[in-house]
């Protein structure tokens, strides 16, 4: 049981969250480090162990933290540092001396002290800390004041990776065609320094190398605070390789790499992922689709703001079912990293058992993009400044312009149409006709499963924001798309946003076109829609009332599974993250001629009546 004031603290952290008006806030952004005073205790101490981390060449560490203070206090509180240097001197412009903050940057995370047990009795305790490769070393800052008015009396020993420079975190995603793999990670090597590369192959063949190529990003490249002051922390350099020509099916393994002067290798971990399936190949092909994760530390630092309560689960549920699962869709508000560009590594780390064997596809959510007078759509403060670099840089998706975030990707028997809610898709815009285009040119003989992905519910939710002025989705969305998603026959559209579950029947204009929940074949007359946004994030309320065309909905922590067998046979599955167990499903029959078959507001010009 925790001790009696980190309790305290809690309820107060969850008062504030729901002071604000919704269920979380950043947890780093609870720190007021720009107010804190430097006021260093000789009778306090922090010492952190082990000094040197990653020995056998981990990416992740543990660290033990044994910390003393004369005067214990509930508000005391440990955060971690890095570079572990973060006093004045760091800050832009500034030479450690004249007006300003006295710490310019923001912790990684943190801990309160009294979770240790009789802390606040002896003044001292001990916790542990988990640590991943970040590019630089680290310190242990400890605390008086609280969040809001910081005071630091006590500094700990600098400790570091083995190579905190080494290549980490691999990312796959598909290319621009269906026989292309990416692979994307992070580094702190620039092109200078080393020569970034994967080596990879099929099993009894001589491996291959191929070039990466290299960015990054400065303060000047994103847009606001608090990425641009208190959030910011250097990232590194991001590598991409195009790995082409790839057999159908086939497993291939690779590593990351980076060649330097000498000749010498740095490796990254030897992996595999199996090449995706030629566009309308008939074989056993399954799905995954989820929003609004975000991360979450195992060492529990954080926790008391609760922000993204079911992201672990989520992400340790779909590690155990791997095996069954061939692509993965993160449809936005991927960190909520909110300008805090340090939980980008965090959650690269904590996805990587994913990202690195099968492709994890993302879509652009307003986490991620929006910031005002950006481009974006909508003009709110949720990126935190970060107007989706951060996302652009740190995942590659086969957009024509990354800057807009809308991109068609083939699976074998499926066509995916990833829409950018954080920009206009009304009718006579680029993504408009990007969107009828993506629709309108798959061959459904060959890709019978056609599926619509956007952040913001396009299509239909009852969730409470949505249902407080009866509009049930993004104004103009369903004006503007609905005759698409009908005349191409658009099997599933999926959303996240609403932090909950929900599923329409077939509908069009607001009206059920089957009475059927469990078993849909036959003529395709309405497009099923589906809110999946609760794969971590606090979770949304639901309207009392429940339209006519919701089906099943759950506020629960979740993600969806599509299993496709044939041309003609699609499972549904509605997964709870926290036992990975089915609590909605249905199967879909449908043979090519139903496709074609005559429906309202869709019907070949040859079959119209005269």
């Amino acid at each position: 049981m925790r001790p009696e004031g980190a309790a305290r603290l809690a309820c107060l952290l969850l008062l504030a969250a729901a002071a604000a008006g919704h269920g979380g806030v950043q947890p780093l952004s609870r720190i007021a480090i720009h107010r804190a005073r430097v006021a260093l205790d000789a009778a306090a101490a922090v010492r952190a162990s082990p000094e040197l981390l990653g020995t056998k060449g981990e990416d992740t560490a543990w660290v033990n933290v044994d910390f003393v203070i004369p005067h214990p206090s509930d508000d005391d509180w440990i955060g971690v540092f890095s570079p572990s240097n973060f006093n004045a001197s760091t800050c832009p412009g500034s030479h450690g001396s004249g007006p300003g903050p006295v710490i310019c940057s923001a912790p990684i995370k943190y801990q309160v002290t009294n979770y240790s047990s009789d802390y606040g009795k002896s003044g001292k305790g001990a916790l542990k800390f988990q640590l991943i490769n970040q590019r630089q070393d680290f310190s242990f800052a400890l605390f008086t004041g609280g969040l809001s008015n910081p005071k630091l009396i006590a500094v700990s020993n600098a400790i570091a990776f083995a190579n905190p420079k080494a290549p980490v975190y691999p990312r796959l995603a598909q290319g621009k065609s269906w026989n292309e793999m990416t692979v994307t990670w992070t580094s702190g090597y620039d092109i200078n320094e080393a020569y970034p590369f994967v080596e990879w192959g099929i099993e009894w063949s001589p491996p291959v190398r191929t070039a990466a190529g290299t960015v990054t990003f400065d303060r000047d490249s994103i847009c606001g605070d608090p990425a641009r002051s208190v959030g910011w922390r250097d990232p590194g350099f991001i590598h991409t390789a195009f790995l082409t020509d790839l057999w159908p099916n086939k497993e291939y393994y690779y590593k990351i790499g980076h060649m330097l002067p000498d000749g010498s290798v740095v490796w990254g971990k030897l992996s595999s992922f199996k090449a995706p399936p030629y566009p309308g190949q008939k074989s056993l092909q399954r799905v995954v689709i989820f929003g609004d994760m975000g991360k979450a530390e195992r060492d529990g630092s954080n926790e008391y703001a609760n922000y993204q309560p079911g992201s672990l689960n989520t992400t340790d549920t779909l590690i155990k079912d791997l095996d069954n699962i061939d692509i993965v869709f993160h449809i936005g508000d991927i960190t909520y990293a909110n300008g805090y560009i340090s939980q980008w590594d965090q959650f690269t780390q904590q996805v990587e058992e994913i990202t690195s064997r099968v492709p994890y596809m993302i879509a652009s959510g307003n986490h991620e993009r929006d910031w005002p007078n950006s481009g974006s759509y909508f003009n709110g403060t949720d990126s935190g400044g970060e107007c989706g670099v951060l996302a652009e840089t740190m995942y590659y998706t086969p957009t024509e312009n990354r800057a807009n975030y809308w991109y068609s990707t083939d699976y074998g028997m499926f066509r995916f149409c990833v829409a950018d809610s954080e920009h206009d898709w009304r009718e006579g815009t680029e993504q408009y006709k990007f969107i009828e285009n993506c629709l309108a040119t798959v061959d459904r003989k060959k890709q019978p499963w056609l599926i619509f992905i956007a952040h913001r519910v396009l299509g239909y939710s009852s969730g409470f924001f949505y249902g407080r002025d009866r509009s049930f989705a993004e104004p103009m969305s369903r004006q503007s798309l609905q005759k698409l998603w009908q005349k191409y026959r658009v099997d599933l559209a999926f959303y996240g946003h609403v932090h909950n579950y929900e599923r329409t029947c077939p509908v069009y204009e607001e009206q059920c076109m089957s009475s059927e929940k469990s078993h849909y074949s036959g003529i395709m007359n309405g497009t099923i829609h589906v809110v999946v946004g609760g794969a971590g994030s606090h979770l949304s309320n639901f309207t009392i009332q429940v339209p006519a065309w919701s089906v099943y909905r759950e506020m629960d922590y979740g993600f969806v599974k599509l299993t496709a067998f044939n041309y003609s046979s699609l499972l549904y599955e509605y997964k709870r993250s926290s036992d990975g167990k089915v609590y909605d499903s249905f199967t879909m029959h449908r043979e090519y001629r139903d496709v074609l078959a005559c429906v309202k507001d869709s019907c070949p010009p040859a079959l119209k009546a005269t």
